[in-house]
């Protein structure tokens, strides 16, 4: 299987145009994500009832195919991107759903309690104490949702959006490997790259564990 280095120098633009269209799409639905599952978080981790139900239901909607949801959306917001932003952003809500209670259930108690006797209010205890210390967990599911993210926008290819997966079906559609190795690539790139990013970003949101490390 050979690349056409030519093709690539001929089409910079148009995928440059790509995978900035591709990054838009699943950063979208990671932010959407992260703050529809914020107060769900809390919400589930303090009142007990209602974990189990918020926990199962984004189970459910993550067993849901991808092409499906899609499909199931279209005549609410049709070929759009706002379809793949939607369909992407149910898919985060599982990670970062369960990762934003354990992070919250993995804060000490005592230092919940001490946090109290301090007369902090609930709320300033929960933005200042409880998220910072649940920080590391929530992030891991950041990572992981971004990750997923940047692989699931290529599905969306199918109701005409898809990013990088356009190069999928022009190379696929044409039995032209290069675009298709060419998206691979360029998808690959992303996520490793956000990834080191995210990380790089705990880095500096968590000094105390670099002052403990």
């Amino acid at each position: 299987m050979t690349i056409d280095w030519s093709w690539i120098a001929d089409h910079t633009d148009d995928l440059t145009a790509l995978t900035f269209s591709h990054l838009q799409a699943a950063l979208t639905a990671v932010l959407l994500g992260v703050l529809i599952s914020l107060p769900l978080a809390v919400i589930a981790h303090r009142i007990r009832p209602l974990r189990g139900f918020l926990l199962g239901l984004s189970n459910v909607l993550f067993t849901i195919p991808s092409i499906a949801i899609f499909v199931l959306l279209l005549p609410v917001s049709g070929l759009t991107r706002t379809t793949t932003v939607i369909g992407l952003t149910v898919y985060t809500l599982v990670v970062l759903l369960r990762n934003t209670v354990e992070g919250l259930d993995s804060v000490p108690m005592k230092v919940k309690e001490a946090a109290k006797a301090m007369g902090t209010r609930p709320l300033r205890t929960l933005l200042t104490v409880e998220f910072p210390l649940a920080l590391p967990v929530i992030m891991a599911g950041v990572r992981i949702a971004t990750v997923m993210s940047i692989s699931l926008v290529s599905v969306a290819t199918y109701i005409g959006d898809g990013g990088l997966g356009q190069l999928f079906t022009d190379g696929f559609q044409r039995n032209f490997p290069t675009p298709v190795i060419v998206g691979v690539v360029l998808t690959l790139l992303l996520a490793v790259v956000a990834d080191f990013l995210l990380v790089a970003l705990q880095y500096v949101l968590t000094p105390w564990r670099r002052r403990r490390a």
